[in-house]
């Protein structure tokens, strides 16, 4: 890794003009703070509010997708526009702390690891209200556990940092949830090193969450079994 790396955050939104100013603002004071140049890329997925408005305003980089797409179409479409040689992921609805930025970077920068997750649940907190949404997690860091051998106790969390090559070196197909997933499992497969850091997380303060814990667990378990054994 070179000395003085160039960071992409990438940051989906769909209908989040409350927290995206705020979010992008925490991100930019993080990485100013590190000394670090970046770029700020904010996807709009679609959205019907002002999220755009609020995200330009901020001085993010925005790409506007024509119409909502999923929420994997969108950080797709976003590693494609990236620069940097390191890509951050974050979500836009505040559950995110940007401050945590510094401990998701660190083993990148000292190249320990290729792939760092912020999990919710190595802090021990119960972060779930709803007991479904606890066991469909339960099910899919367990399904990922047996298909990779690799113990991660929040497979799902779309905080993550990552050295760009990765998204160069697999073929990431989702389009919603679920390439959480299928990026941590063609990942592993191709030799990466993935390794998760605790981080901080609030539940949305505005707005509902667009995850269906039925509708959406169903396609990541589909997408994990498929992504370890496609390509």
């Amino acid at each position: 890794m070179q000395k003085q790396p160039f960071i992409s955050v990438v940051v989906p939104v769909f209908n989040e003009e409350l927290t995206v100013g705020d979010v992008v603002q925490g991100i930019r004071n993080a990485l100013d703070a590190m000394g670090l140049n970046y770029e700020v890329i904010v996807v709009d997925d679609g959205s019907s509010d002002n999220s755009v408005n609020v995200a330009l305003s901020s001085q993010a980089k925005v790409l506007m997708l024509k119409k909502h797409m999923g929420k994997g179409y969108a950080l797709r479409a976003g590693f494609s526009k990236a620069r940097g040689n390191i890509i951050i992921t974050i979500d836009s609805d505040g559950s995110h702390d940007p401050k945590d930025i510094p401990k998701i970077l660190e083993p990148i920068l000292k190249d320990e690891a290729d792939l760092i997750i912020g999990s919710r649940f190595l802090n021990n907190r119960n972060v779930f209200i709803n007991g479904l949404n606890k066991a469909g997690a339960k099910i899919l860091n367990f399904t990922i556990r047996i298909l990779t051998g690799h113990a991660i106790s929040d497979s799902q969390s779309g905080y993550r940092a990552f050295k760009s090559l990765i998204v160069k070196a697999i073929s990431l197909k989702s389009v919603g949830y679920e390439i959480e997933s299928e990026m941590l499992i063609k990942a592993i497969k191709k030799g990466f090193r993935a390794q998760e850091v605790p981080i901080k997380f609030e539940q949305r303060t505005y707005g509902r969450s667009k995850l269906d814990p039925i509708k959406d667990g169903l396609k990541i378990l589909i997408a994990s079994f498929a992504a370890f054994l496609g390509d």
